[in-house]
This record gives structure tokens, C-alpha cells and sequence, in this order.
């Protein structure tokens, strides 16, 4: 079964690809111009991206199904010689839904922020636990050094490749009959996905996440983001009910006692136990002596989390981790011995580099709540020198301008600020201005690259902010550093 994607390059669809060649399809796919981590792991997966959404590609692909990511719009020629052609087609999400994550128990990550982190760490404390669990993650866990993969019991693999080998075009595209299933019990054959609130395609616009049935919910936070596609943060509450409406009783939902926006979620109706952490008489962490941190049940410590990474809201995804596990059988001291080994994700404050001691780091962040977040969690590790942040304000949210007025206040913590506006429609420089003369915008990425240099110091952190590949700007920093 031969399946083309596209839109390959993001993180969900190259992923999604993983687990289809490892599950036996032929896998092809398109997309624009694509950077790592994606870009690196579909190559040493074997697996070819044509450059462009040309309708002629099809030609030269011709699959048995075409799975459309959110990035294909009506207009692309790809996509209306699919419509024209009458060709099968279907969501990335419903594919996975319904080829993958059937015969599994599906532990869901959803948020508006932490959920790759969140996830990561969850299939870290299963995998450490000897359940290896199957993932998906929008990143690449560095414990891992893969995205996604299928549970790794041999029986389920198998399972899994045969049916794709007996399956006929027609099954492929209808939902999946449940006298069909792989059997399964409660807590074998595990599968943690990254559960993303973004609509899933042009012609279903429901959140991804509806399509994934999952036993456990982790819900971390909840904030007003994706401005392109929700018009306030009621509709995208709306969308986090309807995930909460298909998690089954004998289930859990896993949800932070800390956001009220969750709790008015909820309040719409649940029909599943919820567990709550950062909550006094729940699971919370608390500061100790040893340079980590305590994990509380009421005020009882039940176990020790030391780790290098940084910010408090990494303490809150620990939490958020460690009860989903102990849902499936992972008691807190294990979950605490594995997260202790944890190595994070990369784009997550991933050091690039250290040159004439100024360091490079990397992070994903491109809301403010999780700028703010990232550069508090430098603040309070950082004992000398200063805090250089770069942002690229890349995000469709972003773009438009509807989060501008956060932007400041996100980026107080800094020292100096460094912003490149190339793209953007509203001025960046105002919506800067009460920074003052720490903060420098520029439209012109080289003249910014050269500004940054010119300011970095011994002692320096620059912390990359970016939700895109920012046209390589982490090595080329680390270039100009040498010859500094």
C-alpha cells in the first residue's frame, strides 16, 4: 500500500510517516522547503520529499490514498488535481486514527503549552518502565532520537504490518470496523501521542486530537493561541470539551489544578475521573536541598526528580507525565528514577553550541506565556553574565499581530533583545517600544546577525526563539562567534 503526504515536512505528517514505512506502506510525501529535525529524519528513514505542492508530482507518486495535512489549502495545484481526479484521499489524523492508534490504549498530551515536552517525558518513564510504548511526538526526544514509532511488543508490530498488507484500498478510507480490532488488553501495547488542538484539515476542521480515543487525557494548560483559525478562546474551550467527550469512564484525564480556563472546560460536563496535579491535596513539587525537587502527594514526599533542565513549567509537565504513567501501572518512584535520566526534547532549550564563551541555545517558543516561560527558566539558573534573546515572531498567531501586545512583558526578563520582523505586517517596533533601548528590531536578518555579534559578550546566553528553521541562524551565530 503505497500512501503520498501532504505536507511531510511538519512535525506531525513526518512523523506520521515514521510510523507508516515502520508499519510497512510505502511512503512518499511533498512539501515546501523543510529543516531539521524533520528534514534529517525522513532522510535517514529513506523516505523521498518532492520540493513543492505542483500537481505534476502526482504523476510520478501514484499512491493508493493521499494523506493532506493542514498545511494543504484549496488552490494548491496538488490539491485540486486530487479533487479534479476523483483520487482517495484522507486527513493525516484520521489515517493514524484509524491505521495506527486502533488497537492500542492511546495516552493523549494536549495543552496550549508543553505538550511536546509533556509527552516526551511520558514515553520516557514507559519505555524506562519496560512497557515500550509507541509515540508520536511533535519533536524529537533526545532519549529516543526518533519522533514517532510503533509499540516495539513484537506481536503488535507484526499485527500491525499484516493487517497492512491484507488491507484493500476501500478499508483504507473507511473507519475501521471494530470486529476487525487487534485485541488488546487495558494497559498493553501503549501508545503516547501529541495531542495538537490545530484543525486537522481543510475539509475537517475539528481539532486533531478528537480523532484519537484516548483511555488517558492529560490536559496542561489552556490559553487563546492558533488566532488564524479560532476567533476567541471559547472556541478553542469548545474544541477541548469535544476531546474531553470521547474519553472513556474506565479512563482518566490527567488536568493542571492550576489553569481555570481547564476548569471551565470541565465544568461543561466530564464523564471521566480526574486527577489533578499542581494542587495542594494532589500531586505537587516543592524545592529541596539536594538541587532537584520533591514530588508531593498531600504532604507526603513520594519521591525526587534531579534534573538539568530548567523553568518551573518543566516541573509541572513532570507531574503532568508521572500521573498518566502511574494510571497504567507506573508507580512515582519509577517515574522519578526515569525522569531523572531525562534528556529533554530538541528545540527545547537545546544548546547548539558554546563559542568564546557565549552560548547558543534553541527553543520552539513563539507564544508569549511560553517566551515568558523560557526565559524565566534561564533566569534562575543563570548565576552570571546576560541573556540575549532572538525572536522570530513566525507563528500565523504571531504574523497577524493578535498576541502583539504580550509580546513585551514576554520578553522582560531578557537583557537584550534582538527581533527579526522580516514578514510581519503590524510593527513590531512599537509593540517593542516599552523596552526601551534594550530591544532592536530589524527587517533585515543579516544586519540582525551582525548586531548580535557586535553585542555578544563572555558570559552571554543567546536564546533562539522560533516555531520555524529561522534561515539557520543557530550555526550561523556560532560561525560568527569563531571569527569574532
Amino acid at each position: 500500500m503505497h500512501i503520498h503526504i501532504i505536507g511531510i515536512g511538519g512535525t506531525f505528517m513526518g512523523s506520521l510517516a515514521a510510523l507508516a514505512k515502520e508499519a510497512g506502506f510505502t511512503v512518499t510525501g511533498c512539501d515546501n522547503k523543510m529543516y531539521p529535525p524533520m528534514s534529517t529524519q525522513l532522510e535517514n528513514l529513506g523516505i523521498h520529499a518532492h520540493e513543492g505542492f505542483d500537481a505534476e508530482q502526482l504523476n510520478n507518486n501514484p499512491a493508493d490514498i493521499f494523506v493532506i495535512g493542514n498545511v494543504a489549502k484549496r488552490g494548491m495545484p496538488v490539491v485540486e488535481e486530487i479533487l479534479n481526479r476523483k483520487l482517495p484521499y484522507i486527513s493525516g489524523p484520521q489515517w493514524l486514527a484509524e491505521n495506527i492508534l486502533q488497537p492500542c490504549t492511546v495516552l493523549a498530551v494536549a495543552g496550549t503549552h508543553g505538550k511536546t515536552t509533556t509527552a516526551s517525558m511520558l514515553a520516557w518513564i514507559l519505555e524506562y518502565a519496560g512497557l515500550k510504548p509507541g509515540f508520536l511526538i511533535g519533536g524529537v526526544p533526545q532519549n529516543f532520537t526518533l519522533s514517532a514509532r510503533l509499540p516495539q511488543n513484537s506481536n503488535m508490530v507484526a499485527k500491525i504490518q499484516n493487517e497492512t498488507r491484507h488491507r484493500d484500498e476501500d478499508s483504507i478510507t473507511n473507519t475501521a470496523r471494530r470486529d476487525n480490532a487487534v485485541s488488546f488488553s487495558k494497559f498493553s501495547d501503549l501508545f503516547v501521542i501529541e495531542a495538537d488542538e490545530y484543525d486537522t484539515a481543510f475539509f475537517d476542521k475539528r481539532s486533531k486530537f478528537v480523532h484519537y480515543h484516548p483511555t488517558v487525557a492529560v490536559l496542561n494548560n489552556l490559553e487563546f493561541d492558533h488566532a488564524d483559525i479560532f476567533p476567541d478562546l471559547s472556541a478553542i474551550e469548545t474544541q477541548f470539551h469535544h476531546l474531553i467527550r470521547t474519553v472513556p469512564a474506565n479512563g482518566r484525564i490527567v488536568a493542571n489544578a492550576d489553569s481555570g480556563n481547564l476548569k471551565s472546560v470541565l465544568d461543561k460536563g466530564c464523564w471521566t475521573p480526574v486527577e489533578y496535579f499542581n494542587h495542594n491535596n494532589g500531586l505537587h513539587f516543592e524545592d529541596n536541598q539536594n538541587g532537584g525537587f520533591d514530588i508531593v502527594l498531600a504532604n507526603q514526599k513520594v519521591g525526587e526528580i534531579k534534573w538539568e533542565l530548567t523553568g518551573q513549567h518543566n516541573r509541572s509537565n513532570a507531574l503532568a507525565a508521572i500521573l498518566a504513567a502511574q494510571f497504567v501501572g507506573v508507580s512515582v518512584e519509577t517515574a522519578c528514577l526515569a525522569l531523572s535520566q531525562f534528556k529533554s526534547v530538541k528545540r527545547r532549550m537545546e544548546l547548539k553550541g558554546t563559542v568564546n564563551g557565549v552560548a547558543v541555545y534553541d527553543d520552539f517558543a513563539h507564544h508569549p506565556t511560553a517566551i515568558a516561560t523560557v526565559l524565566d527558566g534561564v533566569k534562575r539558573t543563570k548565576k552570571s553574565g546576560r541573556i540575549i534573546a532572538v525572536l522570530e515572531p513566525r507563528s500565523n498567531t504571531m504574523k497577524i499581530g493578535t498576541l502583539k501586545d504580550q509580546i513585551a512583558p514576554s520578553l522582560g526578563l531578557a537583557d537584550q533583545v534582538f527581533c527579526y520582523a522580516g514578514g510581519i505586517d503590524w510593527n513590531v517596533a512599537e509593540a517593542l517600544k516599552s523596552l526601551g533601548d534594550k530591544a532592536q528590531v530589524f527587517e533585515n536578518f543579516d544586519k540582525m546577525l551582525q548586531a548580535i555579534i557586535a553585542n555578544a559578550e563572555n558570559g552571554d546566553d543567546i536564546v533562539v526563539m522560533s516555531n520555524g528553521g529561522f534561515q539557520g541562524i543557530h550555526g550561523k551565530l556560532l560561525d560568527l562567534l569563531k571569527n569574532k
